[in-house]
């Protein structure tokens, strides 16, 4: 299994079923590669971290975030390890994919571009 910690998997599985609505509205719009043909999967464990969305083929992750994660360190540190990893990391606060889930999938579209 090339490195991969079970209780990470079984962690990640978990959070696949336990969504937050902004995260159910955001998958339903990039599953089954509706954004040009672009693959994501969602909750993906990367760096030791687990990140919401990812499109492997573009290492582009797509983070919904809610309140607690306003000014995080935290996510800071995060994403700066993803960077290393070769990933670019987009974020969205959650009323933002609830009330404009158009303009997010605009700017996912124009990171997978870009």
């Amino acid at each position: 299994m090339r490195g991969r910690k079970e209780e990470t998997i079984r962690f990640a599985r978990r959070l696949r079923t336990n969504q937050t609505n902004a995260e159910t509205v955001l998958w339903n719009r990039i599953r089954n590669r509706q954004i040009d043909g672009h693959k994501f999967v969602r909750q993906q464990p990367i760096a030791g971290y687990i990140c919401d969305f990812v499109c492997r083929e573009k290492l582009l992750v797509v983070e919904v975030d809610g309140g607690q994660h306003n000014e995080s360190a935290a996510d800071v540190v995060r994403d700066r390890r993803l960077n290393e990893e070769g990933y670019k990391v987009i974020r969205f606060w959650n009323n933002d994919v609830l009330g404009n889930i158009e303009g997010v999938l605009l700017t996912i579209q124009a990171a997978l571009s870009g």
